[in-house]
């Protein structure tokens, strides 16, 4: 039984394992309709206070709403393009209306996808966690080097900070025990940051300027407006997320030992829906299930629910508190690469071992993993092959977790099965013969 202490800071290690993938979506947004400073920073404070509800939904769970499972919500980086393309035509207040009406969409249409999930046997799951773990690692790279488009991207000190902040979390895993070994990330992160700063490469202006306190407000930028096309679109981008969510929950099945259910995924679905209307409302973002703490959770082999719980909670704090919130956006970009190397392996590997339970000696089984991963993975590093094709499939085939899922249940479904051969029957089956 962890204690409170214990609970606390591994729930802290998820919130800054997520923390870059949350901010990034209201920085990039509010930075393309170029929102003033006090307009970013609500929008901010915003996006981590409902991350924060969202995953309190999610993980506590009730008889409709909830998967149960040790899962982070965080805003889905499919929907920026469509929310600045919807603000830049109309404005804000029409993104929201249709963040709200396309949640919805999502909980009344939970019950019909999950009907669908016999489209997900084995080797189609094992080919998506695999495929998940894959298409994070060139995101995980980028960090090791100092982010992708930062004036020192690839120099020395950015390689050393991403190579020793790994180096620590490995020896830490690996020659501690207890609880200690639960938190080799955040003991990574923190040897890391303290190397940053020692280097005079971590700045802490940002927490001096940030404000106390922060509330968010139901509909900040104006009351909600509805346009049809906007709806559609955002619908649209909420289907990517389902998909892309499937593959997080079976990846997080496989990380705690257990047979997630059809009723744990439409519940989780549903309270998804749930948090993108609250998205909606309180100004922020849509939401989607995280795969970046799946690889925490199979790295310290910590499956509590309560810690996600409190890594929620401890999102509604920092939403509520921008100077705390702040004080987590100094570790730098290529210590958060070297932690997320191993996190991000750590899915693939998840997804390979799911596939281990597959006879991939079978051509049939062999062409759904070879292809799926292989246009998975294409598609996450190479997402401007697609950029001359129509706004909806581009969105559907630049995410490499949902082209190469969808690859994978196509061929399921197309491929025949394999009759067993004599050559595919044992010796002694042919002799009993």
């Amino acid at each position: 039984m962890l204690s409170k202490q214990k609970v606390v800071a591994l729930g802290f290690q998820h919130v800054l394992a997520m923390y870059a993938g949350a901010v990034i979506v209201p920085l990039i947004v509010g930075g393309a309709l170029k929102l003033n400073g006090t307009q970013m920073a609500y929008l901010i404070a915003a996006d981590l206070f409902t991350c924060g509800i969202a995953t309190i939904l999610q993980v506590m769970g009730t008889k409709y709403f909830g998967s149960r499972l040790p899962v982070i919500l965080g805003c889905t980086f499919t929907a920026v393009g469509p929310i600045i393309a919807i603000a830049s035509t109309s404005n804000l207040a029409t993104v929201y209306g249709a963040i709200i009406l396309s949640g919805l969409f999502v909980v009344l249409a939970a019950p019909l996808y999950g009907k669908m999930l016999r489209f997900f046997p084995t080797i189609v799951t094992g080919s998506v966690v695999t495929i998940i773990g894959l298409s994070l690692i060139p995101v995980a790279m980028n960090n090791a080097a100092g982010g992708q488009g930062d004036p020192s991207f690839g120099q020395m000190h950015n390689l050393l900070l991403a190579f020793g902040t790994l180096v620590v979390i490995l020896a830490v895993n690996r020659l501690a025990t207890g609880f200690l070994r639960s938190i080799s990330v955040l003991i990574g992160l923190a040897a890391g940051t303290a190397a940053g700063y020692a280097m005079g490469i971590v700045s802490f202006s940002a927490v001096g300027s940030a404000s106390w306190v922060s509330i968010a407000q139901p509909f900040y930028f104006g009351f909600p407006q509805f346009s049809l096309t906007a709806v559609i679109t955002m619908i649209i981008v909420n289907i990517v997320s389902m998909v892309e969510s499937t593959g997080v929950y079976f990846a997080v099945g496989k990380a705690t030992d257990q047979k997630v259910s059809p009723q744990q995924i439409v519940g989780g679905l549903r309270s998804e829906g749930l948090a993108i209307m609250l998205g909606g409302i309180f100004n922020a973002f849509p939401y989607t299930a995280f795969s970046q703490n799946v690889g925490l959770i199979s790295l310290t082999r910590v499956k509590s629910r309560d810690v996600i719980f409190a890594a929620g909670g401890i999102m509604v704090v920092l939403g509520l508190l921008p100077k705390l919130a702040a004080l987590t956006t100094v570790i730098p970009s290529a210590v958060l690469g070297g932690a997320m190397i191993v996190m991000f392996g750590s899915v693939a590997a998840s997804g390979i071992s799911i596939l281990s339970e597959v006879d991939l000696r079978k051509d049939r089984n062999l062409l759904i993993a070879a292809c799926s991963i292989a246009v998975g993975l294409g598609s996450a590093t190479l997402p401007s092959m697609f950029d001359q094709l129509p706004d909806f499939a581009k969105m559907l085939l630049q995410n490499g977790i949902v082209s190469g899922s969808l690859t994978a249940i196509a061929l399921n479904l197309l491929l025949p099965e394999e009759s067993r051969t004599a050559s595919q029957v044992s010796p002694d089956a042919q002799k009993a013969s």
